[in-house]
């Protein structure tokens, strides 16, 4: 009896084929339990480092019919849902929105520049603010993470409430000890 017969088959029983295929499932299993990456939820680790955070994130130009109604809303609702780089987080707490002024530089007759109030009418339609949010986040070697995702200056955020759904980038994170 051959090793191999015309068909591929070894002793007449079974294929080359079918032993490489079982390898590369033994293989790749192997490699699953041996390394297994860093999936599932970086807040639910055990033995993580989970402090609350606070986020700023800057609204410019949000175009809105009564900004001051926003504001309230914001206020009022004290929740709001995040949305960080299209990967939806959850609800956090809206601790702070605070309206930013709208102002033009002015050159003067003494060559100096003055910030006047911009009297440009379609301005009462738009809205400058800062919302101030928090919530519990890992903090890793790197930085603080929200929903998988690191939270730096810079991240892109949308925020999303009953009324309203806007993108805001973040411009402070302040990491809080752990209350007593």
């Amino acid at each position: 009896m051959a090793i191999l017969d015309s068909k591929g088959r070894l002793f007449g029983k079974i294929s080359i084929l079918d032993i490489g295929a079982g390898l590369v499932i033994l293989l790749v299993v192997a490699g699953l339990l041996l390394f297994p990456g860093n999936s599932g939820s970086g807040v639910a680790q055990v033995g993580s480092n989970v402090r609350p955070i606070e986020v700023d994130v800057m609204v410019r130009g949000l175009t809105v019919r009564d900004p001051q109604a926003l504001l309230k809303s914001l206020e009022d609702e004290k929740k709001t849902k995040i949305i960080i780089r299209n990967q939806p987080y959850g609800e956090v707490d809206v601790l702070a929105v605070q309206a930013l002024p709208r102002s033009v530089a002015v050159p003067q007759p003494d060559g100096s520049v003055k910030s006047l109030p911009d009297p440009r009418p379609e301005l009462n339609y738009t809205v400058d603010m800062i919302v101030t949010v928090g919530g519990e986040a890992q903090i890793v070697d790197d930085g603080p993470i929200l929903g998988n995702t690191k939270i730096k200056v810079g991240t892109p955020m949308e925020l999303e409430g009953l009324t309203y759904r806007f993108n805001a980038p973040v411009v402070g994170v302040r990491i809080l000890d752990k209350p007593n």
